[in-house]
C-alpha cells in the first residue's frame, strides 16, 4: 500500500505501482467510442500513462492539457490519460479543450486497472478513484518510469517521464 495525502490528510492506495524493469500489467480500459483497449493495442509504442482521479478537478484537467502539448513532440509515443470518468466525460472535455494528442481511457467498467497497477484509492473522500500517477512503458511493455504523486492535489513531474523515454 502506498501512503499519499489529499490536502494533507493521509489516504492509502490498494498497492504499489509496478516496479521499474518489470513487464507492465495488461489492462482492459474503455475508449471514447466504448471499445475495449488493452496493452497489446499499443504494441511497439512507447506509452506514457497519465493517471488521475477525475477530469472534473483543475489539477487533473491541467495534466491532460500538459501531456497533450508534450505528446505532440514525441516520436512513436502515445499518451494514455486514464481515470474512472465515463468515456462521455472524456470526450466532452477533449472537445471543449481542443485536446487531440492524447488518448483518453476509462477504468469505469472492469475497475481492474486501478487494482492491477496498485493505485486505487481505498479510503478517504476519493475512495474508489485512481491516485495521480505516471507510468512510462517502453516498446517491449517494460516499465521504465513510475511516479505516484504524494499529494493528490499536486501536479506530476511532466519532464521526468520524457527523460525516461530518452534514456532508453
Amino acid at each position: 500500500m502506498a501512503n499519499i495525502t489529499l490536502k494533507g490528510n493521509p489516504v492509502q492506495t490498494s498497492g504499489e505501482l509496478p516496479a521499474v524493469g518489470t513487464q507492465a500489467p495488461d489492462f482492459e480500459l474503455v475508449a471514447g467510442d466504448l471499445s475495449t483497449k488493452s496493452l497489446s493495442d499499443y504494441s511497439g509504442k512507447k506509452l506514457i500513462l497519465n493517471i488521475f482521479p477525475s477530469l472534473d478537478t483543475g489539477t487533473c484537467a491541467q495534466s491532460v492539457r500538459a501531456f497533450n502539448v508534450e505528446a505532440a513532440e514525441l516520436d512513436n509515443t502515445t499518451v494514455l490519460c486514464i481515470s474512472r470518468d465515463l468515456p462521455f466525460a472524456h470526450n466532452r472535455f477533449c472537445a471543449a479543450e481542443g485536446i487531440e494528442n492524447v488518448i483518453n481511457l476509462s477504468d469505469f467498467r472492469s475497475r481492474s486497472f486501478g487494482k492491477d497497477y496498485g493505485l486505487e484509492i481505498i479510503d478517504g473522500p476519493l475512495a474508489g478513484l485512481l491516485s495521480r500517477s505516471v507510468v512510462v512503458i517502453d516498446e517491449t511493455s517494460k516499465v521504465v518510469y513510475t511516479e505516484q504523486v504524494p499529494e493528490i492535489v499536486n501536479e506530476p513531474n511532466y519532464k521526468a517521464p520524457l527523460y525516461a523515454l530518452l534514456d532508453e
